[in-house]
C-alpha cells in the first residue's frame, strides 16, 4: 500500500515540466494551467504517507526515508583569497557571472522561508564566506528570524581576526576553520599564497572571544599531511579546540585516488597507539562526526567518516549553492534553482512545492566513493569551501616540519604551539632558508627539523655527536636479494623482530660559483632551489619502496633533511636522516631521500649551469638489526 501511495506522490511531483538551470542540472517548474494541490494540501498528504502524527516540523523538508532536514548550508560567494592546489580542479574554476548569484535580498528571502518551515541551524560557506562585503549584515538579519538557534560560518580563516568581533556582535554563533598543515612552508605552498600566521591569529581571536569548541577541519591525504596527524591531536591538549579529520572525498576535479584516502579506522589506530586511554563521546542525533576526548586534554578531536562509513541515515543537511541552487547531498548532482524560481515571481507556497518535490526525491544514501569519483558534480569550491586534494607532482609531495623561529626544539609540539597562539601577536616565522649563520656573509640552509634556538646551523642532536667509526659491516657470505637458483628476489622479513632502526645518509652537490650565488641569494626564476630539493627528499624517503623494486615498504615515523651552503667548494651539502620501528633497515630510504635531493638541486639549477657534480653520496651511519651499528665520517 505504502509503494503504492509513494508511486502516485512522485508521478503527480514529476507531472511538471522541466529545464535547465545554468548550471545544466534539471529544474522543476509547473506547467502553465496545472491544477496542483495548495502547499498546505502537499503538506497534508505527505504527513499521511509517512504515517507520521501532525507535527510543527514541516513536511517539505522531510523526505520519504522520514528525515527531517533543519540544517542548511548557503554559500554567499564561489570566489576565495587563497588558490588551493587541492580545492580546484587544474584548468581552474569559470566562476558564474554576479547577475546570476544571488543577491542579499534573495539570500534572506530564502534563508526566512527555511527558517519558518524548521531550520534551525544555518552555516554561511562558500568559496571564502569573509571575502563578501556585506558578511557581517547577513549574519545580523539572519540573528533577527525566529526560530533560528544557530549561525555558523565555515571559513579558511585569512580575514578572520580583523571580522570576527564585528561578526560575534552581530550574533555569529560557531565556526569551523579549514587548516590542513601545522607547517608554514607547506601551507605557502599548496594555497599559493601566504597567511599561515593569519589563520593562527584568526583561531586565536576566535578562542580569546569564548567561543568554545573552535572547530577546526583537517582534509587528511596520504603523502599530504597524514603525518601531522598526532601534532593536530596534541593541540587540543591545552586549547579548547574541536579537530575534525575529515576523510578525503571525491568532487570534480580534484583526481580522486582511492589510495589517497586516510580512513577513519587507520587514523583512529594512530591516534590510539599515541594515546591509548583515548576515550568515545556520545554522539549527537545528526551529527556528521565521531568525537573522542584523551582525558585531561582542553579540547577534542573528530573524524567525519563520509567515504568509510557514510552517515546519509541521519542527515539533516540542504545545500544552497552561491547560485541559488537547492541540493539536496553534497555528493548529488541533482540540483533545482531556486533563484530562477524567485525571480519569477514564484510565492512561497510554490517555492515550498519545489523544495518538497526535491527532498522528496533525496536518496536513501550516496552512491559510494567508487561511484561517487565517477560520477559528474561541481568542483568542491562551487559548493562550498572544503580542503581537497589533486595529483601534485610527486617529487614534491610531502612534508615535514620545518623550522619555525621562536620555538624551541626541546618542548612538545603541543607546548610550542600554545606557545604561538598564547598573545595576541602571532610571531612571523622567515622563511626556513632564509636565516643567517655567523658574522660573515648571508649563508642560507634548509632544515626539516624544528629549530633550536641554541642552534643557529638547525643541527639535530644526533648530527652534532662527531661520527665515531667502527669499521665495515661485516660481510654476508651471499647475496641476500638473489635465490638459490640466482634468480632476483625479495628477502622474506615476516620472521625478524619489529626494533628501532634509523640510518643517516649524505650528499654533495658541486654547483659552481654562479648557480651557487643564486641559490644563495634565492634568486633563481625556478623558486627556492634548498625549500624544493629537501621536501624532495622527504618525498623520496617515503618512496623508496616503488623506485627501489625489492625494497621493502618501511613506515617511516621521522624524515629530516637538511641542506647546507659550503661557499669554500660552491657546493651544497645534503644530510637525510630516518627512522622506524620495523623487521627492516632504513638505510635505503635515507640514501633515496639524499639522492633525489641532490636530484632536485641539479634540476633546479641545470638552466644556469651545466657544470653541477653530484658526489658523495655514500651511507653515513646506520642503527638497530641483527649485523650492528655502522658509523662513518
Amino acid at each position: 500500500m505504502a509503494a503504492r501511495q509513494l508511486s502516485q506522490i512522485l508521478w503527480r511531483v514529476l507531472r511538471s515540466g522541466t529545464r535547465s538551470c545554468s548550471s545544466g542540472a534539471p529544474v522543476t517548474q509547473p506547467l502553465p494551467g496545472d491544477t496542483s494541490r495548495s502547499a498546505a494540501e502537499e503538506l497534508s498528504r505527505r504527513k499521511h504517507f509517512l504515517g507520521e502524527p501532525m507535527t510543527p516540523f514541516s513536511t517539505f523538508l522531510t523526505d520519504s526515508f522520514g528525515r527531517r532536514h533543519n540544517y542548511l548550508r548557503i554559500s554567499l560567494t564561489e570566489k576565495c583569497n587563497l588558490r588551493c592546489q587541492y580545492c580546484m580542479p587544474e584548468e581552474g574554476i569559470p566562476l558564474t557571472p554576479k547577475a546570476d548569484l544571488l543577491t542579499t535580498e534573495e539570500i534572506l528571502a530564502l534563508a526566512r522561508l527555511f527558517v519558518k518551515e524548521g531550520i534551525d541551524k544555518i552555516r554561511l560557506t562558500g568559496g571564502e564566506p569573509l571575502i563578501r562585503p556585506d558578511v557581517v549584515n547577513i549574519v545580523a538579519q539572519l540573528h533577527q528570524l525566529e526560530g533560528l538557534r544557530t549561525i555558523g560560518i565555515t571559513t579558511n580563516g585569512i580575514s578572520l581576526a580583523r571580522l570576527l568581533p564585528q561578526l560575534q556582535k552581530a550574533g555569529l554563533s560557531a565556526i569551523n576553520i579549514s587548516l590542513d598543515t601545522l607547517v608554514p612552508a607547506k601551507f605557502e605552498f599548496i594555497v599559493r599564497r601566504k597567511g599561515f600566521h593569519k589563520v593562527m591569529e584568526g583561531i586565536h581571536k576566535a578562542i580569546e572571544l569564548g567561543y568554545n569548541p573552535v572547530k577546526v577541519n583537517c582534509v587528511v591525504m596520504r603523502g599530504l599531511n597524514e603525518d601531522e596527524l598526532l601534532d593536530f591531536v596534541a593541540l587540543t591538549k591545552g586549547l579548547p579546540l574541536d579537530v575534525r579529520f575529515i576523510e578525503y572525498m571525491p568532487f570534480d576535479g580534484n583526481k580522486w585516488n582511492f589510495k589517497k584516502m586516510v580512513s577513519y579506522k587507520e587514523m583512529l589506530d594512530t591516534v590510539r597507539q599515541q594515546w591509548p586511554e583515548l576515550e568515545k563521546l556520545p554522539e549527537e542525533e545528526s551529527s556528521t562526526a565521531k568525537a573522542f576526548k584523551i582525558p585531561g586534554f582542553c579540547g577534542q578531536i573528530s573524524f567525519i567518516t563520509s567515504m568509510s562509513e557514510h552517515f546519509c541515515g541521519t542527515c539533516n543537511r540542504l545545500r544552497i549553492t552561491a547560485d541559488g541552487n537547492l541540493k539536496v547531498c553534497l555528493f548529488g548532482n541533482s540540483e533545482v534553482s531556486l533563484r530562477d524560481h524567485l525571480r519569477a515571481g514564484a510565492s512561497e507556497e510554490e517555492l515550498l512545492r519545489i523544495i518538497g518535490a526535491a527532498v522528496g526525491r533525496k536518496k536513501q544514501q550516496h552512491a559510494g566513493m567508487f561511484n561517487i569519483s565517477q560520477m559528474k558534480n561541481r568542483p568542491m569550491i562551487l559548493i562550498e569551501l572544503f580542503l581537497m586534494v589533486q595529483d601534485f607532482p610527486p617529487a614534491i609531495f610531502s612534508w615535514a616540519p620545518l623550522c619555525v623561529q621562536g620555538l624551541r626544539s626541546s618542548q612538545s609540539f603541543s607546548s610550542q604551539m600554545a606557545t604561538l597562539w598564547k598573545g595576541c601577536r602571532v610571531p612571523q616565522a622567515p622563511s626556513p632558508a632564509q636565516q643567517w649563520l655567523g658574522a660573515g656573509s648571508p649563508q642560507r640552509h634548509s632544515s626539516s627539523h624544528l629549530l633550536s634556538d641554541t642552534n643557529p646551523q638547525c643541527l639535530s642532536p644526533e648530527s652534532q655527536a662527531p661520527a665515531t667509526p667502527s669499521g665495515p659491516l661485516s660481510p654476508s657470505d651471499q647475496l641476500t636479494h638473489v635465490d638459490t637458483e640466482g634468480r632476483a628476489a625479495m628477502v622474506d622479513v615476516g620472521g625478524k623482530p619489529d626494533t628501532e632502526r634509523a640510518a643517516m645518509a649524505s650528499a654533495v652537490v658541486l654547483l659552481g660559483p654562479v648557480a651557487f650565488k643564486l641559490v644563495q641569494q634565492n634568486q633563481l626564476k625556478k623558486g627556492d632551489a634548498l625549500v624544493v630539493a629537501q621536501l624532495a627528499g622527504v618525498q623520496a624517503a617515503k618512496l623508496t619502496s616503488q623506485l627501489i623494486p625489492l625494497c621493502h615498504h618501511v613506515t617511516l615515523s621521522h624524515v629530516q633533511v637538511r641542506l647546507e651552503l659550503d661557499s669554500t667548494r660552491h657546493a651544497v651539502v645534503i644530510r637525510a636522516s630516518c627512522r622506524a620501528r620495523g623487521p627492516t633497515g632504513v638505510e635505503m630510504e635515507a640514501l633515496t631521500s639524499a639522492a633525489v635531493a641532490a636530484l632536485t638541486l641539479y634540476d633546479m639549477c641545470k638552466a644556469v649551469s651545466r657544470d653541477i657534480v653530484l658526489e658523495e653520496i655514500k651511507l653515513l651511519s646506520k642503527t638497530g638489526g641483527q649485523r650492528g651499528d655502522f658509523h662513518q665520517t
